[in-house]
């Protein structure tokens, strides 16, 4: 039996970079991708789609076209963002052009990102439903890629992840502990791609790092499917703190430390069953690519 899965692993490699861009001008855009494709260790670069930012079709093109093998990966574009024939052929497009080098995240994204398009958020699943199902069917004019383009779920808990199993090449799951990679693992089976995002703060000062950890907790426990995925795995309302977290749960969600400590988390979740860590390095200033931290991360990641 053939896995798309399998594929797309192959594709990503084992570790990559996650990365809002959305503050880079072209230029800088140009020079993080190519800077990236010199670390050779990550092979693969996701961004998100946010509510004001770059459209994503768009910005995978460029930074392909920036590129010469950089794997690019959408985490997550928006199911809201555009109809099933627009992602359907825009995605068609871009694998045309560049074979083997684009994988396409689709998510059903948060009720906030939905309504400021002009949607409602009301039943989620069914409407990831019934968008795979529009493209599947969307017809297309263009020439057919070489290779399929993988489609992968942002996916959180079970009723996702069997959809990313059963109609895509598997899950992307983001804002999650260990815990959550070996759960995922089983609900998804051996054949498809688990590409988990792990948040990292290169800094051997705990409390220091907690600090710029709680910016990204604060901002993800305020939205409702995380902090119920979170609940499932039995974190307590305890930990749930609108401040950002519980020590223990921003330890457990942001990898901080040294280079040595940082790898380790990553080989965790390949231990427990992720393909592929895309690895986001959060900083005091999100507006500079994290160039510098990556190429510090370099020898650890490739041990």
């Amino acid at each position: 039996m053939a896995y798309p899965g399998r594929d797309a692993a192959r594709a990503l490699g084992r570790i990559g970079v996650w990365a809002n861009l959305d503050r880079l001008d072209a230029t800088r855009l140009r020079e993080f991708a190519r800077a990236l494709e010199a670390v050779r260790v990550a092979t693969a670069l996701w961004f998100p789609e946010t509510i004001a930012g770059k459209e994503a079709l768009s910005l995978a093109t460029f930074l392909l076209a920036s590129t010469d093998r950089l794997v690019v990966a959408t985490g997550i574009a928006s199911v809201w963002a555009r109809d099933a024939m627009a992602a359907a052929n825009g995605s068609r497009a871009i694998g045309e052009w560049f074979p083997g080098r684009f994988v396409f995240g689709l998510g059903v994204s948060h009720a906030p990102s939905a309504a400021t398009r002009g949607h409602s958020y009301a039943r989620p699943f069914e409407r990831m439903q019934e968008y795979l199902g529009a493209i599947e069917q969307a017809a297309y004019v263009g020439p057919v890629p070489a290779q399929p383009v993988p489609r992968v779920l942002a996916a959180l808990g079970p009723r996702m992840l069997r959809l990313a199993a059963e109609r895509a090449a598997g899950a992307h799951t983001y804002f999650v502990p260990v815990e959550h990679t070996a759960r995922a693992r089983e609900t998804l089976g051996p054949g498809a791609l688990l590409a988990v995002e792990q948040a990292v703060v290169l800094n051997s000062d705990a409390p220091a790092a907690r600090e710029i950890a709680r910016v990204h907790t604060r901002r993800y426990l305020a939205l409702e499917n995380y902090a119920n995925n979170l609940r499932r795995l039995g974190w307590s309302d305890t930990d749930l703190t609108p401040d950002g977290g519980s020590d223990a749960l921003v330890d457990a969600i942001v990898a901080h430390g040294n280079e040595a400590a940082i790898a380790d988390r990553v080989r965790a979740h390949l231990s427990a069953g992720a393909d592929h860590v895309c690895v986001q390095v959060l900083r005091t200033d999100p507006a500079i690519a994290p160039i510098v931290e990556l190429r510090r991360l370099e020898s650890f990641l490739a041990a």
